[in-house]
Parts: structure tokens; C-alpha cells; sequence
């Protein structure tokens, strides 16, 4: 599905199920990309940092696109996770994701060396000039080189190509300061959040819509914070934001990210696997009592999928139970502690 409409609304970097063996749950993922587009999400988001995309190989970054790909069938866009460890294997993916029919691709600056602002603005321009589909700027400084806002500026007003920004530093002052510099010479332009805990203030400053891990989880909800700022509906919408960083907060600060989002999406009914990065025995430990929170707060907002999912009496449930045996027993095979 190429497309050059604006990218807008909530669009969700999905984890990857993994069975067994470690290996691409095909008919989990499928069933979860049908029951996240069910729930109303806007678009689609894999082989981002969610979706762990430095942990599979290139060629399983390329069949998770393939799979995903196919089951959408143009239902809604996809904005393709194609950041590779150099401007030769990015430029691959972008052909080969564009050849998929994705919407556009997003693409973090230089990691592992911290670039000065010139060498990322050169590293862009080099992929810009190059790629055949559109490209979205992935800011995340706490894994990659920073991208500033005048690069940002000086990119969108010579490249085509680059399309908007997701921007996952949750800097509300910075990403106005974005807004300011770029929207007035390209109204196209889309400005993404990738940080839940600020999805209202963040679209009331002006940006388009958010890549949220949470909508792998509560797609309904993160939905329904966007559709409800966007009418104004502000008491409503600050209400569900406070609810949702209590949630997020939970996912992404008592486990390893995303460990966190893979238990819960567990707990919303699909068989996840264990993660591909070991965990030690206490880290199971947290899994586990981490999985009986969450599972209190999803029932709270009556979204789990099974009765026996609600909240569990004080010395645990047996759904709790059965989670971390299935993850540690993963484990375990793969020869993993």
C-alpha cells in the first residue's frame, strides 16, 4: 500500500509472538495484526523497538514484514521499522519494504557511534536521495544518536522523501519547537509521539497522532485518548491519559523493555513466547508478579478476553500460574535460565 496521505492516529509497534523454539509465531502474529485492526487502530508499526527489531536477523526482519504485509491487505498503512547498522543495508530494506507495499518506513539515526548533528543530517540525505519510499525520522536518544530540530528542519525542506518525524523522548517543549520549524513550509508533514505518557499534551501541541506501545496492549483505549482529544472532549481524555501512564508505567519500568508489553499482551489472550533476550531466575520472578498487576489493571478497564483473566485474589491466580510456567518451560527448552 503505497500512500502519500498524511500519516495520522495511532499506530501500533507490535511485538513479535515467538513459540517454542524462539522462532516467528506466524498464525499468533497474524491473528494479533487481525485483532489490533478489529480494535481500531490506525496503522501498523513492526520491526520497531517494541517489536525488538535488533533482535532477529535481517532476513527475519524481512519475513515479519512479509507476514504482516499479507495479512493487512491494504486494511490500514504500514510504517515499516527499516533502520539497519549502515546507509547499504538500510537503503535494502527500504527497496524491499517498498516493493511489500508499505505506507513508508521509520528509520533511527546512526546507533552505537553518537554522531555529531552534520554526520546525521548527511546520514538522512544519503537515504533520502536514495530510498524509493517515504521516510519517517526516528528520534530516540536514549538508544540512538539524536536527531535536532534544525536537522530536522534542513531535511524536511530539501527531502522530499522525509515525510514526518516520531519522535520517543517525550519532550513536549522540543517537539513544539519542531512543530514551529518545520509544519509552515510543509503542512504535510506528520509529527509522531512514541511516548504514551504524554499521547494528550502531546496532540494538543500539534502532533498528528503517536506510535505507542500501549495500542499492542489496549488498542480500544489508546484509540479512544486519541479520538477523544481530538474532539475536545479534554475532562474525558485527561481522565483516560492518567489511566493509561498507570498502565504504561507498569509495563515499561518493572520488567526489561518490552518484556513488560509481551506479558500483557499474553494476558490479552495470544501465545507471545518468551523474548529472545535471556532472563535470570529473579527476572522470572518479577515476570511474574509483574503479570499479576497487569492483569489487575486490565481488568479494571474490562479488556481482558477471559473471565478467569480478571484480577487475581491476593496469593495469586492459576492464569498467572500457567504464564510464567509457559515462560519459564520456553525457556528452559531453548536452554535459556
Amino acid at each position: 500500500m503505497h500512500s502519500t496521505a498524511k500519516l495520522r492516529g495511532i499506530y501500533t509497534p507490535n511485538i513479535v509472538p515467538l513459540d517454542g523454539r524462539g522462532e516467528i509465531h506466524e498464525r499468533e502474529l497474524r491473528r494479533y495484526v487481525d485483532w489490533l485492526i478489529a480494535k481500531g487502530v490506525h496503522g501498523l508499526y513492526p520491526n520497531g523497538s517494541t517489536g525488538e527489531f535488533t533482535r532477529f536477523t535481517a532476513d527475519e526482519r524481512v519475513r515479519i514484514m512479509e507476514i504482516i504485509c499479507d495479512q493487512v491487505q491494504g486494511r490500514v498503512p504500514v510504517l515499516a521499522g527499516a533502520a539497519e547498522a549502515n546507509v547499504k543495508e538500510t537503503l535494502r530494506a527500504c527497496e524491499k519494504y517498498y516493493e511489500l507495499g508499505a505506507a513508508a518506513v521509520a528509520i533511527v539515526a546512526p546507533y552505537y557511534y553518537k554522531l555529531s548533528p552534520r554526520a546525521v543530517y548527511a546520514y538522512f540525505k544519503e537515504i533520502a536521495d536514495n530510498t524509493p519510499i517515504d521516510v519517517t525520522l526516528y528520534n530516540i536518544p536514549m538508544f540512538a544518536s539524536p536527531i535536532d530540530v534544525p536537522t530536522v528542519k534542513r531535511l524536511a525542506e530539501e527531502c522530499p522523501k522525509v515525510v514526518g518525524i516520531k519522535d520517543s523522548s517525550g519532550d513536549i517543549p522540543n517537539m513544539i519547537r519542531l512543530i514551529q520549524a518545520v509544519r509552515p513550509t510543509r503542512p504535510d508533514f506528520s509529527f509522531l509521539t512514541g511516548w504514551d505518557a504524554a499521547l494528550m499534551p502531546m496532540l494538543l501541541v500539534g502532533c498528528d497522532g503517536g506510535t505507542n506501545a500501549s495500542s499492542g496492549v489496549v488498542p480500544e483505549l489508546l484509540v479512544k485518548l486519541y479520538d477523544l482529544t481530538m474532539a475536545e472532549r479534554l475532562d474525558e481524555a485527561r481522565a483516560l491519559q492518567y489511566e493509561i501512564v498507570t498502565l504504561f508505567d507498569a509495563m515499561i519500568y518493572t520488567a526489561e523493555f518490552p518484556d513488560g508489553f509481551r506479558t500483557a499482551v499474553r494476558l490479552r489472550g495470544f501465545e507471545t513466547g518468551a523474548g529472545r533476550q535471556p532472563l535470570s531466575d529473579d527476572q522470572q520472578v518479577e515476570l511474574a508478579k509483574l503479570a499479576n498487576k497487569l492483569q489487575c489493571l486490565l481488568a479494571e478497564h474490562g479488556v481482558t478476553d477471559e473471565p478467569s483473566c480478571g484480577c487475581p485474589a491476593p496469593n495469586g491466580s492459576d492464569e498467572i500460574a500457567k504464564i510464567v510456567e509457559a515462560v519459564v518451560a520456553e525457556l528452559k527448552q531453548r536452554g535459556v535460565r
